[in-house]
C-alpha cells in the first residue's frame, strides 16, 4: 500500500502494525482481564490447570501493559519523533526488530505463564530467557530513538520527546537490573538479590515501571497529541519543562511506598512515603497544563471524541496520582493495603489514564498512517468513548467502596479484642462489588471490540482508496 502520503521519507510502516497490534492486544488482554475478574465471582469458571485466576492473573497484567500499552508506545514514539524531528526513523533495520522481537516477547509470555513458568515477581514474571530478548529489544528501541533524535532536521527537541526519551532509557536501567538472575535451568532461575533486598529492587523496579512506562511514556503522548487534535499549543510550554524535570528526578525514589510496616527499614519507607506525596506537584502541573491546552478550543468537545478520550484520560490521570500519594501515607495505607482500593487505583490509572489516552491517540493517528482523511466512524468513536468511561467508572467506584469496606472490617475488633469479623465475611460483603467489576469491565472490553471493527473499516477504506489511486494513473499517464 502507497499510504504515507503525508511525508514518503517516514516510516509509516511499523508505526500501522504496532497501532494494529495495540488494538489486537488490548482486546486479548482486556478480555483475560474479565475473565479473571468473573472467576472471582464464579470460581470454577473454566478452572483448569492452565486457566486457574493464579496462572491467568500475571498473563493480563503482562498483556495490558506491555502487549496493548507497549505497541501503543511503540506506535506513537516512533510516529512523533519522525514529525517532530522531520527525519525518518534511524536504523531501519533494528525498527523491524523492535517489531517482530516485540511480539515474540508477548507470544512468549502468552505460553510460558500459563504453563506456571514465572519469576514470581510482579510485572517481572517472564524467565530469563525472555528477559535477555525484551532487554536486547528495548536497547535496539533506545538506540532508534536517541539516533532519530541526534539526525533531527529541527534545532529544537520537542518536550514530548524528552518524556518517551526518558521513558526508554529508565525502563531499560530498570529491567536490566531488576532481572539480574542466575539461571538454574531453561525456564528457572534465582535473582542474585534476596530477603528486603529483594523487595526493594522489585518494587523499586515496580512502582517505576508504573512511573516510566506507565506515566512518562504516555505523558509524551499527552503532550503531543492533545495539542494536535484540539488544534492550539501547549498551554505552557516552560510548565512541561518543570514538569519533566521534577517528575523525573522524584519518582526514582517512590517505590518503597509498596513495602509498608514491612522488613524494609524504617528510614526508606519514610522516603518512599515523602517522595510518593512531593510527586502530587509535578503530575498535576502536568495534568493542568494538559488540560489547559484546551483554553479556547473548548466548544470541540462537544463534536470530537477523539478529544473528549483525551482530556479525560487526563482528568483520571489528575485523579489516580491525588490518590496515590494519599495511599502511600503510612496511616492511610494500614487500612487501604492488599484491599481491592489498591486494585480500584491502578485501573483508575489503567483504564482512565493510560488505556484512554492511547485510544485517543491511536484515533488520531491511525488515519493519518493509512493515509486517509479519518476514521470509518465517528459516530463509533464516541461510542467507544461512553462505554470506556461508564466502564471505567463502574469498575473504580466498586473497588473503592469494597476496599474501604474490607479494611474496616479487617480492623474491626470486639471490646474483648478479637475480631469482629472473619476473613471470609469479608469476602461474602465483597460479593456485589465483583459482580459490578465484572459489568464495568466487561463494557470497557466491548468498547474495545468497536474499536477493533472502527479500525479494520479504516483499513480496508485506506485500501479501496489506494486501489483508485493504482488503477486511475495509467488513465492519467495515457491522457
Amino acid at each position: 500500500m502507497s499510504i504515507a502520503a503525508e511525508h514518503p521519507a517516514y516510516d509509516y510502516r511499523t508505526v500501522r502494525q504496532f497501532a494494529i497490534m495495540s488494538v489486537v492486544w488490548g482486546i486479548v488482554g482486556m478480555g483475560l482481564g474479565v475473565l479473571i475478574a468473573a472467576q472471582l465471582v464464579w470460581p470454577d469458571l473454566l478452572a483448569s490447570q492452565f486457566s486457574h485466576f493464579g496462572r491467568l492473573r500475571p498473563l493480563h497484567t503482562n498483556a495490558v501493559i506491555f502487549a496493548f500499552g507497549g505497541c501503543a508506545l511503540f506506535a506513537t514514539s516512533y510516529y512523533v519523533v519522525q514529525r517532530t524531528c522531520q527525519t525518518p526513523l534511524a536504523f531501519p533495520a533494528l525498527v523491524r526488530f523492535t517489531f517482530w522481537g516485540w511480539q515474540l516477547v508477548i507470544l512468549a509470555a502468552a505460553i510460558t505463564l500459563p504453563l506456571g513458568f514465572t519469576s514470581s515477581h510482579e510485572y517481572a514474571e517472564l524467565e530469563w530467557p525472555i528477559d535477555i530478548l525484551i532487554a536486547a529489544v528495548w536497547i535496539s528501541y533506545l538506540t532508534v530513538f536517541l539516533g532519530t533524535i541526534a539526525k533531527r532536521k529541527t534545532p529544537h527537541i520537542y518536550v514530548a520527546n524528552w518524556f518517551f526519551a526518558a521513558f526508554i532509557l529508565v525502563i531499560a536501567v530498570l529491567h536490566i537490573v531488576n532481572s539480574a538472575q542466575i539461571p538454574v535451568s531453561l525456564f528457572k532461575s534465582y535473582y542474585v538479590y534476596s530477603g528486603a533486598m529483594d523487595a526493594m529492587v522489585q518494587w523499586w523496579y515496580g512502582h517505576n515501571a508504573v512511573g516510566f512506562f506507565l506515566t512518562a511514556g504516555f505523558l509524551g503522548m499527552m503532550y503531543y497529541f492533545v495539542p494536535k487534535q484540539a488544534g492550539r499549543p501547549v498551554y505552557s510550554y516552560r510548565l512541561s519543562i518543570v514538569h519533566f524535570w521534577a517528575l523525573i528526578a522524584t519518582y526514582m525514589w517512590a517505590g518503597a511506598h509498596h513495602l509498608h510496616y514491612s522488613a524494609l527499614p524504617d528510614w526508606a519507607q519514610s522516603v518512599g512515603m515523602v517522595m510518593s506525596i512531593i510527586l502530587l506537584a509535578p503530575s498535576w502541573g502536568g495534568m493542568i497544563n494538559g488540560v489547559m491546552t484546551l483554553s479556547g478550543a473548548w466548544h470541540k468537545l462537544r463534536t470530537d471524541p477523539i478529544l473528549r478520550f483525551l482530556v479525560v484520560s487526563l482528568s483520571f490521570y489528575g485523579m489516580s496520582t491525588f490518590e496515590g500519594p494519599m495511599m502511600s501515607i503510612k496511616t492511610v495505607n494500614a487500612l487501604s493495603h492488599n484491599t481491592d482500593w489498591t486494585i480500584g487505583h491502578v485501573h483508575s490509572g489503567a483504564l482512565g489514564w493510560v488505556a484512554m489516552v492511547s485510544i485517543g491517540s491511536l484515533y488520531h493517528l491511525i488515519p493519518k498512517v493509512l493515509g486517509i482523511a479519518q476514521m470509518y466512524s465517528t459516530r463509533l468513536i464516541n461510542l467507544h468513548f461512553w462505554m470506556a468511561t461508564i466502564g471505567t467508572v463502574l469498575y473504580i467506584a466498586a473497588m473503592w467502596v469494597n476496599g474501604i469496606m474490607q479494611g474496616l472490617m479487617w480492623r474491626a475488633v470486639n471490646a474483648d479484642g478479637t475480631l469482629t469479623y472473619s476473613f471470609i465475611d469479608s469476602v461474602e460483603a465483597s460479593y456485589p462489588g465483583w459482580i459490578v467489576r465484572v459489568i464495568g469491565g466487561a463494557i470497557f472490553f466491548s468498547g474495545m471490540l468497536v474499536m477493533m471493527y472502527n479500525v479494520y473499516q479504516t483499513v480496508q477504506e485506506a485500501k479501496r482508496q489506494d486501489a483508485i489511486r493504482d488503477t486511475s494513473l495509467p488513465e492519467a499517464a495515457t491522457a
